[in-house]
């Protein structure tokens, strides 16, 4: 088994960020796996070493230390490249220059039901879709262009996708779960591969960093669980393998709010500051002090 932490270094980790950190590294002492760490620095705008720094420190306090070195999407992005390239030659991503502006006014114009909103958003009603010629994917792919995937022709190829489910999903259930291309159309979109102000998007980098990675199960928050069949259906497209996804519960403040990095006061360096344990942490977040008592049933390995 081979888990993994994703964080962004673009704050403090806090109690949620501890609690997603303990329980890959948990999962994969259970099962004699390895856990590993990425940083998720694409961003160069709002990424800063500082924060990397501290989330290092912090993993380590915690005794959750990744068994190798971090991986870094800053320098993948001749993977992300190659990939953008292989799927612009197969035609199956298109440029798009809508603003948001622009997909909230198509989405808002006279029509049943209210605008479906997906995993990114509103649904993106497929303006730029048919734009381009039969075989523009003979030509280069464009250069500081938003790229979205063309969500029609990818199902064309692939149909429903499946993926196992060993978390806490939305319904409480685990095994197989599959997404149809019905689902796919209404309510996840054409969603953006690539952005005009860096290379790639969180769907495009995590499906390629986890299989550079050798990831083999995902533990992370169960807020991605609508993302996850746009990850399989990448999976699929570009011929890697599928780890087994669990999703797990987020931690909330005391008032049922999802903690974000600007919540500072439940940061883990603040605890740290105040005299907290690494036993204190886990105490809060909900899971034993001693890892190696843990049992996950529904977990392979």
């Amino acid at each position: 088994m081979r888990t993994r932490f994703a964080p962004s270094p673009t704050g403090p980790l806090h109690l949620g960020h501890a609690y997603s950190a303990l329980l890959a590294h948990d999962m994969a002492r259970a099962a004699g796996g390895r856990f590993l760490l990425r940083i998720e620095d694409i961003d160069t705008t709002r990424s800063r070493p500082e924060w990397e720094r501290q989330i290092l420190d912090d993993l380590d306090w915690l005794g959750a230390t990744p068994d190798e070195p971090p991986l870094r999407q800053s320098d993948r992005i001749g993977a992300y490249e190659r990939a953008l390239d292989t799927l612009w030659r197969r035609e199956l991503i298109y440029p798009c220059t809508c603003t948001r502006r622009d997909i909230a006014a198509a989405a808002s114009a006279p029509q049943e039901g209210a605008p479906p909103i997906g995993p990114d958003g509103l649904v993106y009603p497929g303006t730029c879709r048919d734009c381009l010629p039969a075989g523009y994917g003979a030509k280069p792919r464009p250069q500081g262009a938003a790229l979205r995937l063309n969500m029609r022709r990818a199902l064309a190829l692939t149909g429903a996708v499946t993926f196992t489910e060993t978390g806490e999903s939305p319904e409480g259930l685990t095994g197989a779960r599959t997404t149809s291309p019905d689902t796919f159309q209404a309510e996840i979109g054409d969603v953006v591969l690539s952005r005009r102000d860096f290379t790639g998007s969180y769907h495009l980098s995590v499906v390629l960093d986890d299989a550079a990675q050798r990831i083999t199960l995902v533990p992370r928050g169960c807020d991605l669980f609508s993302a996850t069949p746009i990850h399989v259906l990448l999976q699929c497209l570009l011929d890697l393998p599928t780890p087994t996804y669990h999703h797990h519960r987020l931690i909330r403040d005391e008032a049922g709010k999802r903690l974000a990095k600007r919540d500072d006061a439940r940061a883990i360096a603040t605890y740290r500051a105040d005299g907290a344990t690494p036993g204190d942490i886990r105490a809060m977040v909900g899971l034993a002090a001693h890892p190696g008592l843990l049992r996950f049933p529904n977990i392979p390995g």
